[in-house]
């Protein structure tokens, strides 16, 4: 399934890529999410915790940059995750880019994700909607760092694109919590 999404944030391109690229500082973004380990410079684990009613969810993730292009704003990201206790997966990529518009910097973002397992019962057909509600939410969270002051200790160590990685793990997180609203017994 091929999710587009796309938001503005009040900052130059640079600015932008820079934060984008600042693993520690964008994990806070998502709600449930979390940054479990830097593997390398180009790779990550991470964690993501799912509530469903009862059904508590926990997925463990491997994300790596397959592609980075500064110049042309472009990161090319790859992850695979699943549920700890086997009940499915998704593997994604992630394509996000950032233009310079109207004073600020569009971030756009192309998501090419398959679910397999119980997961696909859930997320088929809702993944689309929860994506875009994500990326709105991602996208305050980005604004409002963008426009706290900068800091030399917040200075960023090592460039890590996650937050489109973060935001695919958010779509399936999503994508079940509204299933199971769906699957509510009306008397």
């Amino acid at each position: 399934m091929r999710l587009e999404n796309s938001f503005e944030v009040p900052a130059s391109v640079e600015q932008a890529w820079s934060l984008l690229n600042d693993v520690p500082s964008v994990v806070p973004c998502l709600p449930g999410a979390e940054l479990v380990e830097v593997v390398g410079e180009d790779a990550w684990k991470a964690k993501l915790h799912v509530k469903l009613g009862p059904i508590a969810l926990q997925f463990l993730a491997d994300v790596v940059r397959q592609e980075r292009d500064e110049s042309a704003g472009r990161v090319l990201l790859g992850a695979k995750a699943r549920e700890s206790k086997g009940r499915g997966s998704a593997e994604a990529t992630i394509e996000s880019t950032l233009t310079a518009a109207d004073g600020g910097t569009r971030v756009g973002l192309v998501t090419e994700l398959a679910l397999r397992g119980a997961v696909a019962q859930y997320g088929r057909g809702v993944v689309g909607d929860v994506a875009s509600r994500l990326t709105a939410d991602f996208a305050d969270c980005l604004r409002g760092k963008l426009a706290e002051p900068e800091s030399p200790a917040a200075a960023p160590a090592s460039p890590e694109p996650v937050p489109v990685v973060r935001l695919v793990l958010a779509a399936l997180r999503h994508a079940l919590l509204r299933r199971g609203r769906h699957e509510r017994v009306v008397p």
